[in-house]
């Protein structure tokens, strides 16, 4: 059973979205790289949502984020993960579902280590795995360069409703005549908002060194080489890994006990609340108050 989803005001949520069964859909690739961040822009537009990092592998992704409510994270999650499934469909002849289920939300506490933390284990995607020796090596949409700077990251956006009815007028249009830019913007850690660009700057190259350094460690003692960025690219996107993921998501990413016990009875509070009002609501009480961050339960169908 799902937890319900619970967004606390000024906290980031890392969000996760992994492909069926693992397969390689999100393969890096030219056309998938512009395509991928054109519908990142488009939604981060969209939907107002401050971004703080992305990272892109080949069969799931990461986004570090900072929502204002329950109903701008959700509308985003969901314009973003139903127009990637369509381009990856397009882009493969994939006939099936793309999302191996909705998307995952896990609150990050406001502690300065927790966030830092949540930055460092996306920016060691694609290292800490052996696919590529450097962070700035990783093939697919790579943000560290956009991190680093503060120079945003530029894709395309294709209007598929434009090109379909331009389609039914019998009208001949070239693959981009229908394509716009989209910009994605990164906005710095908020406990870092405080520092220079200079100083954020080299706090994360410190990161990323010692990410790599870890790597090339981990890879002396196992003698394991680099799969590497080219074979990255030519990996067939219907292969799924052998072994996948099974450990259970914790309920918040915090550095402290104090700050997950915190986050913890918060939520316990949202969730008595919820099942007080949704108990009152199934007993005919339609006036009946949520508390803020969530969604009421549909109400049964009338005869």
């Amino acid at each position: 059973m799902r937890r319900l989803r619970f967004v606390p005001q000024n906290h980031l949520a890392e969000i996760t979205s992994r492909t069926l069964h693992g397969a390689l859909l999100l393969r890096p690739g030219a056309s998938f790289n512009d395509i991928f961040l054109g519908i990142l822009g488009r939604a981060q537009r969209r939907f107002s949502m401050t971004i703080h990092y992305a990272s892109v592998l080949s069969n799931h992704y990461h986004l570090l984020l900072s929502p204002t409510s329950h109903q701008q994270l959700a509308a985003f999650a969901c314009y973003l993960n139903g127009n990637l499934a369509k381009e990856v469909g397009r882009i493969y002849g994939w006939k099936e579902k793309i999302w191996g289920r909705r998307y995952q939300h896990i609150v990050v506490s406001n502690e300065e280590a927790a966030q830092v933390a949540r930055l460092r284990y996306l920016l060691s995607h694609g290292v800490k795995e052996g696919l590529v020796e450097r962070v700035a090596d990783w093939p697919g949409p790579n943000f560290l360069e956009a991190l680093l700077t503060g120079k945003p990251m530029i894709g395309t956006w294709f209007d598929r409703t434009a090109e379909c009815k331009a389609l039914r007028r019998g009208q001949e249009f070239g693959a981009r005549d229908f394509a716009t830019e989209e910009t994605v913007v990164l906005t710095p850690l908020p406990c870092w908002a405080h520092l220079s660009p200079q100083a954020r700057a080299e706090a994360i190259r410190a990161i990323v060194a010692s990410i790599e350094e870890e790597a090339a460690a981990e890879r002396a003692r196992t003698q394991r080489p680099v799969l590497g960025a080219e074979a990255v690219v030519r990996q067939d996107p219907n292969t799924t890994p052998l072994r996948s993921k099974k450990s259970p998501a914790p309920w918040f990413h915090a550095a402290s006990k104090a700050a997950r016990t915190l986050l913890r009875a918060a939520y316990d509070q949202f969730l008595e609340a919820y099942r007080r009002a949704a108990q009152r609501l199934r007993a005919g009480d339609l006036s009946v108050e949520f508390p803020p961050g969530c969604f009421p339960p549909a109400l049964p169908a009338t005869p």
